[in-house]
């Protein structure tokens, strides 16, 4: 497709000299549609050019050569607006979604590499509502990559190693009779925990067998390393079910203990270049230098590994499997003072190109209205019953709105899913969120059913109409009204949409466009008849309905919901 935002920065960097790259990162799109469909803020060269915003706008706009795609130019304060052309607009949207089977996706990212890390429940807990903003984020920024010609490898870091599993062992070993872990064993696994974490407070000696048990896990020891392997094997079980209800894919599995073996190659990294020091018995790095005056331990006072001694062999596992471009990790805000530390001791064990690639990709908690949740404690709300009580919910309201729909168990389970997802990233990343069913389970306004019930419409159109209008039938000038201008503008911008996903990792921006997408839709589908005698208008009015729901569906895809064809 022709690329507006090149062709205004070619003409502005003609009359400025400036290079057109950098001009092109600073054209908007802007908020108040009479101020064009482009703006060039002129602010940002006043410094440079040393002259008042609206002085350089004016002298840019007299400069400028006339371009068949732009239609009109105005200025308004320091700002440069572009209004393009609308039938060149419009003819290069159905052209490209005529032409391309998956509009949007893009070769951009041809030979790069992205990992992505999420999700990385711990095992033997509860697959709960605090794990499910690192597992959706991540599956989107997963997903969109992928969509834009990246090379991207989905990463479970499953958290299966470490003291907790050693108080697991402890435990089973205390009460492990009283346990059938061939039925609903991860609640029978909690239980344990909950217990010895509890009794382990109150008695130091239990609290050291624990520490105990996980140095034998480490050094191989047969009963610690089998009962481990079982733990791991019933929760991965229970997890694949939650996986495939939420339509999460991973490419590799491999968790904390698959560096068990991998960590005496950082020690002798980081001793070679004499940045490992003791204190209080433990091996750390000290990093007051980087201005973290929290020392990153690598070893503790037993001789055995931290989940960081861990983080970091894993990355010189990645940086020599995977070749990484990026490697990005969704993990929440509380750790974000782990992966500083982590990413500066990485400075002395890969090389620049990687070290610069590690990227926190932090997120907000998800708490409860009555409190934190902790797995210590039991206070946690399953994702199982999250999703179940919304599958039911759903069922209810197709149940009660539409009671001769075929399938309804299926669509409930679509609609119950979808509405889950994009609650959980509707929200920016950074954003806490306290979880309250009332709100999961909204079925009104900006949610993930109602892009699903306005694809379902554009479905229902082009069933009466009774076939799909081909490009060379359609009269562009049937689609120059401000309502379908409106769609047209946001189609354009799809690939952009993703593309800002991927510079910011922010899957927020993709579910606000469908909702912005699925309103103009509204308008267009309220101000406009589309089944009518007019078989010109209706021709372009039934096209543009097919354009909507294709992008819909991709991009709902793209965040990991699935659409139904009728509700």
């Amino acid at each position: 497709m022709i690329n507006f935002k090149q062709i205004i920065a070619s003409q502005i960097s003609k009359a400025t000299e400036m290079d057109e790259k950098e001009l092109e990162k600073y054209i908007e799109t802007p908020k108040d549609k009479t101020n064009g469909d482009y703006s060039f803020p002129c602010f940002k060269l006043a410094k440079e050019l040393k002259k008042a915003p609206q002085i350089i706008a004016n002298e840019i706009k007299e400069k400028l050569e006339e371009v068949v795609n732009i239609e009109q130019v105005d200025v308004a304060g320091g700002y440069l607006n572009f209004f393009i052309n609308k039938e060149t607009l419009a003819k290069e949207v159905l052209t490209e979604i005529e032409n391309t089977e998956e509009y949007g996706k893009s070769k951009i990212g041809n030979g790069k590499n992205i990992i992505v890390e999420y999700s990385a429940p711990n095992i033997a807990k509860p697959f709960h509502i605090g794990h499910l903003r690192t597992t959706l984020i991540g599956n989107a920024l997963y997903r969109t990559y992928k969509y834009l010609g990246y090379n991207t490898i989905g990463i479970n870091h499953l958290g299966d190693y470490g003291t907790q599993f050693g108080k697991m062992i402890e435990g089973y070993k205390m009460w492990g009779n009283e346990y059938d872990l061939s039925e609903d064993p991860i609640n029978k696994m909690m239980d344990i925990y909950v217990r010895i974490n509890t009794l382990c407070k109150e008695d130091g000696e239990v609290l050291e067998r624990c520490r105990e048990n996980f140095r034998l896990l480490e050094e191989g020891d047969k009963y610690c390393t089998e009962l481990w392997n079982r733990f791991k094997e019933l929760s991965m079980s229970e997890f694949s079910k939650i996986y495939d209800i939420l339509n999460v894919k991973f490419d590799s599995y491999n968790g904390e203990a698959f560096y068990s073996d991998k960590i005496g190659e950082v020690v002798k990294k980081l001793e070679q270049q004499e940045k490992l020091v003791e204190s209080e018995g433990a091996k750390i790095v000290d990093l007051e230098y980087a201005g973290i005056n929290t020392p990153c331990i690598i070893q503790k006072t037993n001789g055995s590994s931290i989940y960081a001694t861990r983080d970091l062999a894993a990355i010189m596992y990645r940086a020599k499997t995977y070749d990484f471009d990026k490697c990005l990790y969704v993990v929440a805000y509380e750790q974000n003072l782990h992966f500083k530390q982590i990413f500066e001791v990485a400075k002395y064990l890969v090389d620049e190109k990687y070290w610069k690639g590690l990227e926190h990709i932090s997120f907000g908690m998800v708490s409860l209205s009555s409190g934190k949740m902790s797995t210590r404690l039991g206070n946690v709300v399953k994702i199982e019953d999250l999703i179940n009580g919304t599958i039911e919910k759903a069922l209810e309201i197709i149940a009660e709105k539409n009671s001769e729909l075929e399938n309804k168990q299926e669509v409930a389970k679509k609609v119950g899913i979808g509405a889950i997802i994009f609650n959980t990233l509707s929200t920016a990343n950074i954003k806490d969120q306290i979880f309250d069913w009332n709100t999961a389970l909204n079925f009104q306004g900006e949610t993930g059913p109602y892009i699903q019930y306005t694809y379902v419409r554009t479905k229902s159109v082009l069933e009466k109409a009774g076939f799909i209008p081909k490009l060379e039938d359609i009269e562009i000038k049937n689609l120059i009204d401000e309502y379908s201008l409106e769609i047209l503008k946001l189609i354009y911008n799809f690939e952009d949409i993703l593309i800002q996903v991927t510079e910011k990792n922010e899957p927020s921006i993709l579910a606000r466009y469908l909702i912005d997408l699925a309103k103009a839709y509204s308008s267009f589908y309220n101000e406009n008849k589309i089944i009518l005698d007019n078989k010109d208008i209706q021709n372009a009015r039934v096209y543009l309905t097919y354009c909507v729901g294709k992008v819909l569906k991709q991009g709902a895809s793209l965040l990991g919901i699935q659409v139904p064809e009728k509700m």
